[in-house]
C-alpha cells in the first residue's frame, strides 16, 4: 500500500532529479526560478449539438471525464443563447477538469505511455501547438483510449481538448521541456 504522504508521482521526481538540471544547462538559466515546469493541465469535453438534444450527454461527459481525471469535473454551460444552434443561455453544453500539482503529473504520465499508444494510427503529435507563450494544447479523438474508461459501458465516444500550460516564455523552452517529459513530437 502507498503512503499518500510519501508517495511522488513518478514524472515529478524525474523533474526535480534530471530535468531541471538538463534544462537549466541547456538555456544557461542563472536562477533555478527561471526553469520552466509544469503550471497546470486543463481537459475539456465539448458535446456540442448531442447536448442541445439531450440534456444527459453533457452529465455523461462530466462522468467520464471525472474517471479520466480523478476529480470532479464541472458542467460548463452556454453564456449567452443563439437561436441558429438551438442553445438557450445557462443550457450545459460539455464538462472540464483543471489538474494541478500530483494529479497533473500523474494524468500527463498515463496520458503519454498508456493513453496515446492506444490511439489508432498514431504518428506523435505536433510540434506546432504552441500558443507562443510556452503553452501546449491538443486534442484526443477518443476518450476511450484512456484506461478509466470502460468501453462497454460507454454511451457516447467523446473528442476531449488536454491543455498543457508551462511557465516557459517561450514555445522552444516549452517543447524542450515536454520532450524531457517524453511526448511523442512528431516534428
Amino acid at each position: 500500500m502507498l503512503d499518500a504522504a510519501t508517495y511522488t508521482p513518478r514524472l515529478k521526481a524525474l523533474y526535480k532529479d534530471g530535468i531541471r538540471a538538463a534544462l537549466k544547462e541547456e538555456f544557461g538559466y542563472k536562477n533555478d526560478m527561471m526553469i520552466p515546469r509544469l503550471d497546470k493541465i486543463v481537459l475539456n469535453i465539448g458535446c456540442g449539438a448531442e447536448a442541445v438534444r439531450d440534456s444527459k450527454k453533457a452529465k455523461s461527459a462530466q462522468e467520464d471525464l471525472s474517471k479520466i481525471a480523478g476529480q470532479q469535473a464541472i458542467v460548463t454551460k452556454a453564456k449567452k443563447s443563439i437561436a441558429g444552434f438551438r442553445v438557450r443561455e445557462e443550457m450545459p453544453l460539455g464538462a472540464k477538469v483543471t489538474l494541478r500539482g500530483d494529479r497533473m503529473y500523474e494524468f500527463l504520465d498515463r496520458m503519454v505511455t498508456v493513453a496515446m499508444p492506444r490511439i489508432r494510427d498514431f504518428r506523435g503529435v505536433s510540434g506546432k501547438s504552441f500558443d507562443g507563450r510556452g503553452n501546449y494544447a491538443m486534442g484526443i479523438k477518443e476518450h476511450i483510449v484512456f484506461p478509466e474508461i470502460n468501453f462497454d459501458q460507454v454511451d457516447e465516444v467523446w473528442g476531449m481538448d488536454v491543455i498543457i500550460c508551462t511557465t516557459a516564455k517561450t514555445d522552444a523552452e516549452a517543447k524542450a521541456l515536454l520532450k524531457h517529459f517524453n511526448m511523442p513530437f512528431n516534428s
